[in-house]
């Protein structure tokens, strides 16, 4: 991985989602393309059958049924007890996982900054429309956890959790230790929780020492271990400079496809080796076909076990992304 210095992180609530932004995402809800039991009445159908005012189907009468539930018209017509059956509305759960690791703390446009005002900008959609939204963050320690809030009261609060367990711990973390361990192992932790079912979003650049913490990580994610599944998504986040490493190059003030070339000393952000390299146009090519594997990979593999996989750059608007980006890919409508 190549990587710039990452931008100066938000500091404020206003600085993840400014008031306008904010205006424009009222209009929009989560999607979910499965039918979830929630947990508390809200607008959204669930597969549970009770009480509300939407019709969903009948079923004949039997001993020990609601008699206020029959349908006396029917019965006149076909002199058989029939019992009207309610579609229930129940909240939706929307779950935000944010990786703060080492790696996300890098490129320029910064990942993690973009990564936590996207993880802002979807909990406010989902809290401004009564689902139950929750955020965890791995990759800096501890998983770190926010349990479900409801509500658009609760948008601050949430904002505020994402500024103090994701943003101000890795901006003290500088270079810290492999991030891969912990990525499989709060996944895991994720997945054995059944709160956790309904629309899932992980924002990540999927840059994992260990590939097979990756591959583990985002089975369990899909749904695992003999778990029903979530409905989920993968939000993979690189930088310009990652994509291409000119960039970085031009960046700097110099010219042409391969300013960033000769003996290069480079750092791995998430383990602290040092590996001197020595760059030419035909290796500036061959790290841009690696990467677009790398990225392609990722998509297959996410797309073999039921996730919706998307690239994002970190120097995405991020009013753009969500307001078209996201709603093209169906994660919003």
């Amino acid at each position: 991985m190549i990587a710039g210095a990452s931008d100066r992180l938000p500091a404020t609530i206003a600085e993840l989602i400014t008031p306008d932004l904010a205006a424009r995402l009222d209009a929009l809800d989560v999607v979910s393309r499965r039918l979830f039991a929630g947990k508390l009445q809200g607008e959204r159908r669930s597969k549970q059958r009770g009480r509300s005012v939407e019709f969903d189907d009948y079923r004949e009468y039997v001993a020990g049924d609601d008699l206020r539930h029959i349908d006396w018209n029917v019965y006149a017509r076909l002199d058989r007890l029939f019992i009207k059956i309610f579609q229930e509305e129940q909240d939706l759960a929307l779950h935000i996982i944010l990786d703060a690791s080492p790696s996300m703390n890098a490129g320029t446009p910064g990942k993690l900054a973009m990564a936590a005002r996207l993880a802002t900008a979807l909990g406010y959609v989902g809290l401004v429309n009564n689902n139950r939204v929750s955020v965890s963050v791995l990759g800096v320690g501890p998983l770190r956890r926010l349990e479900p809030l409801r509500g658009r009261r609760q948008v601050q609060r949430l904002a505020q959790f994402i500024l103090d367990e994701a943003l101000a711990p890795a901006a003290r973390a500088g270079q810290g230790a492999p991030a891969g361990p912990g990525f499989a192992g709060a996944l895991r932790t994720l997945a054995a929780d059944p709160s956790g079912r309904g629309v899932v979003v992980l924002l990540s650049d999927l840059l994992i020492p260990d590939p097979g913490c990756y591959a583990e990580g985002l089975r369990l994610l899909a749904g695992g271990a003999g778990r029903t599944g979530q409905d989920g998504y993968v939000l993979q986040l690189l930088s310009p400079g990652e994509l291409d490493p000119a960039v970085e190059g031009r960046r700097a003030g110099e010219n042409g496809p391969g300013a960033i070339v000769g003996d290069l000393r480079l750092t791995d952000v998430e383990s602290g080796r040092v590996a001197e390299v020595t760059v030419t146009p035909e290796v500036l090519e061959q790290y841009r076909r690696s990467v677009r594997r790398y990225i392609d990979e990722a998509a297959a593999f996410c797309r073999a076990r039921g996730l919706t996989h998307q690239l994002v750059r970190s120097d995405a608007d991020v009013a753009g992304l969500v307001l078209d980006g996201l709603r093209r890919l169906g994660l919003v409508r």
